[in-house]
């Protein structure tokens, strides 16, 4: 009976992702113009990024990306570059508003990275880029876990091109033209889940973390959940898993079936 107690509640209880729909105020790679040609996202789901790549930190030390990822804890992953003057801020507060309304805890119960794809950036920015966040987020816990990098234009270009994101300069706006995405990854840096746009819902993100986290990250709810929900990438949510959720009312049933009817075979065995 606990059992259905469980599996009842999850589903009365788990909330449903809420879909983000880009507007007109936000068009992302979808939009192409000329200026845009080679600008966008590509999905590289499963693939592993380069650990051994070396970056600069926020404290001005040189790391590598395993030095970062080190650990259990799964590692959400933003390309931006702190100078930009729009998309860039848009992401990394939407990000943040997320992060104040989970209940796992950024730089805590999972890893943040922020690789600025400007080569022309140093770590001084980066430092009062992070400082910002970590004054607004409230939670010194976690400067510890959120990383905010910058590195040479090469090593730059390997991993953006190893997780799919294409950019380039955009001489006439003097600014970089680029698409948004928060980019689950494994701690051994394999590419899990990508999450488009510059709002993000805090229970997608708390999946993919779950997802990501390989067990390691969340509760035994939350790991029966994500069994019923998988990833729809064009409603960029998660969505009910009818064969896993038939799988469970399977079980159910079976159990349910020796709650109720184990006595009665146990007494007719008994006198037989």
């Amino acid at each position: 009976m606990k059992l259905f107690v469980l599996i009842f509640q999850i589903f009365l209880l788990a909330p449903l992702s809420q879909a983000y729909t880009p507007g007109t105020k936000h068009k992302l790679s979808d939009e192409k113009t000329s200026q845009l040609n080679g600008v966008g996202i590509t999905e590289k789901l499963g693939d592993n990024i380069d650990l051994s790549t070396t970056f600069t930190n926020d404290n001005g030390q040189s790391v590598t990306l395993a030095d970062v990822f080190a650990g259990d804890l799964p590692v959400l992953f933003s390309v931006v570059y702190y100078s930009c003057p729009s998309l860039c801020n848009y992401h990394l507060n939407g990000l943040l508003d997320t992060f104040k309304q989970m209940d796992l805890v950024a730089g805590k119960d999972f890893k943040l990275v922020a690789l600025s794809m400007d080569h022309r950036e140093t770590s001084d920015v980066a430092t009062l880029k992070k400082d910002n966040y970590i004054e607004e987020y409230g939670q010194q816990q976690a400067a510890k876990g959120w990383y905010f990098l910058t590195g040479s234009k090469e090593n730059i270009k390997k991993t953006t091109d190893s997780v799919g994101f294409y950019f380039k300069w955009d001489d006439a706006q003097k600014e970089y033209a680029h698409a948004s995405a928060a980019i689950a990854m494994t701690s051994e840096g394999k590419i899990s889940r990508y999450m488009h746009g510059v709002a993000f819902n805090p229970t997608t993100v708390k999946r993919a973390m779950v997802e990501a986290g390989s067990g390691k990250v969340g509760t035994i709810i939350d790991q029966i959940v994500l069994y019923c929900f998988q990833f729809d990438p064009s409603l960029n949510k998660y969505t009910l898993y009818a064969y896993n959720v038939m799988r469970i009312g399977g079980l159910l049933t079976l159990v349910l079936l020796a709650v109720f009817l184990g006595p009665i075979w146990f007494r007719e065995s008994k006198k037989a």
